[in-house]
């Protein structure tokens, strides 16, 4: 394969593809076009290392925007052709987010009367979800599909003029495998069934087998499947090639980060940044997310000279090179802009277009690579995920003399302006930037008998723990002002009587002395390894299982530790930014119903995955089943949520699909699929309460604090950040992550293949405990390392089963047990390294004065 090819404006460059393809034996074969068209990169991405890259997308590389709008408006005539006029005006066309956006939106242009719509990573408070799908191989998987007109997508006799469902054109960059596609045909094809589709995209670099699964798809579903493409071939991927992009990425990352001054740091900014008012006609909706209709084509075909001569006037008379850049989903818009500004500046300046974007790639400055230079940025527009990094590819060192940076207002934020911002990036690079801020268009709400409530947003350190706010977003309200601890024994008194539940109030947070923090120290020293072991067995099984971008939602605030330690082992393994939240469960009560419908809201929950640090006797397991199964019988996402803001009955949505499987970094109840170990071992963050859980409380649930709409509530232990060890839990761990690399990849090669069924072996003990010590309750038996410090820490214990010769891993329960004066049993036959016991039967006068434990009380 030659690394040269002719282009239109150059003579013998070197291809684009050729330094991945000389490294990695990628190649590409295909038609004579397709080494124009298509260039390759590196990722890090678990599925996909290489990534084509495209010439006439405008997402990658800067080019002119009529030869990116040209592309698309090229498919779309002839998408019009094949479907001929009448069915063309009737068709409804759908991109695919972020990357076809803009090239699905140029392909409806090309039909001229079709209505457009593109899925989106942006939820959008009040506008109901028509369907989602997955992308399987993308950075970011889920796309939310948010039409305006619910029957835009339909496409039955309301949207088609009373005739039969209209043609679906289905838009995307490449079609690689197929797999997208599928999954969208099948999601709407199950609500609205259609008789054709047309699939259009750039390339098609499917293998035969990819062929001949789609053409027996289309016959399951009986419909016709038509392709329209510019160019085709194949990508031959060599094996071994995922593990050996990987490697080559990560070296030659450490290598970039070792050398002095890093490309996409950018200096201080020197060029003036001006903002501009572009007049955007106030009925044009800013793209196709919530759909784009031919009467706001015509408004903005009318609108848009005027636009670009006022960008015009406000560049500096000497520059000669501009960059229009957009902004992820955000394409259409700067690339209509950047025609429309081509055609005013005429032959006086060259224009070129491109983007900004949420996936990661490696830069290379080589002329036989696709990306050469990268300006890394912190997001702006305030991602449902969390913070993260965005990126403009082969803007530095491009000669641009200004760079017109079009966002949405959504996104025309601080974090914009911010010093490490994108305007302060771009202003190291080129001699003037303008900023165009285009309205978000903001759907007009659809009638109800009832307004819903406006869902309360995720809190974040630093005003809400001490975690970075990156790490968890804490799905709890903040009731730090509010006095709700009380006395142990007044708590257990009220609990055992039934007067109150244990959520009702919180436990005076045990200050530990210096002889229990030095335990904990050496424990963490002594079990890092180990734990990170788990914590990497336990998020490969989730990725292997639940990926390839999973969202993870921590049971608060045992599990929550556990959560960021497998976002930190995701991002560190794989270069995943997995989204995390932290959500409040409680005994009795089931799950905070506010808290799913937040979740449901901003994802689809069929990828959530529920995270906790172990299991005792399979308690909260059995709650979280019951909790879901009775949320999504309440009608899910858009049902209610009981007076205290549990699961009701109430609302008829449909099923929200959440999967109530937990995944626990040790499991020795045998209480569930997905786990570390199943080992009974001591976790540091169990010895302590809330200074090695980001200051958090356990979480409350008291019908005068959390109304129905409310999340449930917890404390911010601000008070004691002077014993915060959070940070120092998460950094012993993590820094263990590369040396237990190759034994997690066994055990989690060992796991997938294993049998994992729960045994509840776990569960069987705690009844035969609870009737062999006359407790007859299976609530105040607390088996295993964690319950039973948990029970030392915040309830009144009455003795303590251990395991003979459990060793070391007790040593904080033998200190624990000795401070209050509790007796600690040795036993054998214990699956568990230790079980706690609670008081049975408690009043007050079971303990001393000192707190200490009276025998036989």
């Amino acid at each position: 394969m030659s690394g040269r090819v002719r282009r239109e404006e150059a003579v013998d460059v070197v291809w684009s593809g050729e330094w991945v393809a000389e490294r990695l034996g990628v190649a590409l074969e295909g038609d004579g076009e397709l080494q124009e068209l298509l260039g390759l990169a590196l990722r890090r991405n678990p599925k996909r290392a290489h990534l084509l890259v495209s010439n006439v997308l405008g997402k990658h590389v800067p080019q002119k925007p009529s030869v990116v709008y040209g592309a698309g408006y090229g498919l779309g005539e002839r998408v019009r052709a094949l479907l001929g006029a009448d069915d063309a005006r009737r068709a409804v066309v759908l991109g695919y987010a972020e990357t076809a956006t803009g090239l699905g939106h140029a392909v409806a242009d090309g039909l001229r009367d079709a209505p457009y719509l593109h899925s989106t990573r942006r939820p959008v408070a009040g506008v109901a979800q028509a369907g989602g799908f997955e992308e399987a191989h993308s950075h970011a998987t889920s796309h939310l599909l948010l039409p305006e007109d619910p029957e835009l997508l339909g496409g039955g006799a309301e949207a088609s003029g009373g005739a039969e469902a209209s043609t679906l054109v289905l838009v995307d960059d490449e079609f690689s495998t197929g797999n997208t596609v599928l999954n969208t045909i099948r999601a709407l094809n199950a609500s609205h069934p259609r008789e054709r589709y047309v699939i259009v995209a750039l390339v098609d670099m499917r293998s035969a087998g990819d062929r001949d699964r789609l053409t027996a798809f289309a016959a399951e579903i009986g419909a016709r499947v038509d392709l329209v493409t510019r160019s085709s071939g194949t990508v031959t991927l060599p094996e071994g090639v995922l593990e050996r992009g990987q490697a080559l990425v990560a070296a030659r990352e450490a290598e970039q980060a070792g050398q002095a001054g890093r490309a996409d740091e950018a200096v201080a900014g020197v060029a003036p940044v001006t903002r501009i008012t572009l007049d955007w006609p106030a009925e044009v909706p800013d793209g196709g997310r919530h759909g784009f209709t031919p009467a706001h084509r015509a408004a903005l075909e009318a609108a848009l000279p005027g636009m670009a001569e006022r960008i015009a006037g406000a560049l500096d008379s000497d520059v000669r090179r501009v960059l229009v850049l957009g902004f992820e989903e955000l394409m259409y818009a700067p690339l209509r802009l950047g025609t429309a500004l081509e055609a005013v500046l005429g032959a006086d300046a060259e224009v070129r277009y491109s983007t900004t974007t949420r996936s990661p790639v490696l830069a290379v400055d080589d002329p036989g690579y696709a990306i050469r230079t990268r300006l890394v940025f912190p997001a702006h527009d305030d991602p449902a995920d969390g913070p993260g990094d965005r990126y403009a590819y082969n803007v530095a060192g491009a000669g641009f003399d200004a760079v017109v940076a079009v966002v949405d207002s959504t996104a025309d934020t601080p974090e914009l302006r911010a010093p490490d911002g994108l305007l302060a990036r771009l202003a190291a690079h080129t001699g003037q930037v303008l900023l165009a801020v285009v309205p978000s268009y903001a759907p007009l709400p659809v009638p109800h008998t009832q307004e819903p409530a406006v869902l309360p947003e995720p809190l974040r350190g630093p005003d809400f723990s001490s975690y970075a706010p990156e790490d968890v977003g804490w799905l709890l309200q903040d009731l730090s002002h509010t006095e709700l601890e009380a006395p142990t024994e007044e708590r257990e008194e009220a609990i055992q009587s039934g007067g109150a539940h244990y959520a009702e109030s919180l436990p005076v947070e045990y200050q530990p002395s210096a002889e229990y923090q030095a335990l904990f120290t050496a424990a963490l020293d002594a079990s890092a390894a180990r734990i990170a072991r788990a914590v990497g067995t336990v998020t490969e099984t989730v990725l292997a299982e639940r990926g390839p971008r999973p969202v993870l939602v921590s049971l608060a605030r045992a599990g929550t530790p556990v959560g960021v330690l497998m976002r930190h082992w995701a991002r560190h393994r794989h270069g995943l930014d997995l989204p995390h939240y932290a959500i409040s469960i409680v005994r009795g009560r089931g799950i905070d119903a506010t808290a799913l419908r937040w979740l449901a809201a901003h994802h689809d929950p069929a990828d959530v995955v529920f995270v906790d640090g172990w299991t005792g006797k399979g308690a909260i397991t059995r709650e979280l089943a019951a909790a879901i199964e009775e949320f999504e019988a309440s009608g899910g996402p858009g049902g209610s949520s009981g007076p205290a803001g549990s699961a009701g009955p109430v609302g008829s949505s449909g099923p929200a699909g959440f999967n109530p499987e937990i995944a626990v970094l040790a499991d020795p109840g045998g209480c569930v699929r997905t786990y570390g170990t199943r080992e009974d071992f001591l976790i540091p963050s169990a010895c302590l309460n809330s200074t090695v859980s980001g200051l958090i409380s356990r979480t409350v649930l008291r019908a005068d604090l959390v109304g129905p709409d409310d999340f449930h509530g917890a404390k911010f232990y601000r008070e004691l950040a002077g014993s915060d060890v959070s940070g120092d839990f998460l950094a012993a761990v993590t820094a263990r992550f590369d040396e237990v690399a190759d034994q997690v990849d066994a055990e989690t090669k060992e796991l997938l293949a294993a049998d994992r069924a729960p045994t509840w072996e776990g569960w069987a003990a705690v009844e035969r405990i609870s009737e062999e010590y006359g407790i007859h309750d299976v609530n105040l038996v607390k088996p295993g390392v964690g319950e039973t410090t948990r029970v030392l820490l915040r309830r009144v214990p009455w003795k303590i089963l251990a395991k003979r010769g459990a060793g070391a891993d007790l040593t904080h329960i033998r200190l624990l047990a000795e401070q209050r004066g509790v007796p600690v049993e040795e036993v054998d036959d214990l699956p568990y390294s230790c079980v706690g016991l609670i008081h049975p039967r408690f009043t007050r006068g079971a303990t001393g004065a000192d707190g200490k434990a009276v025998q036989g009380a």
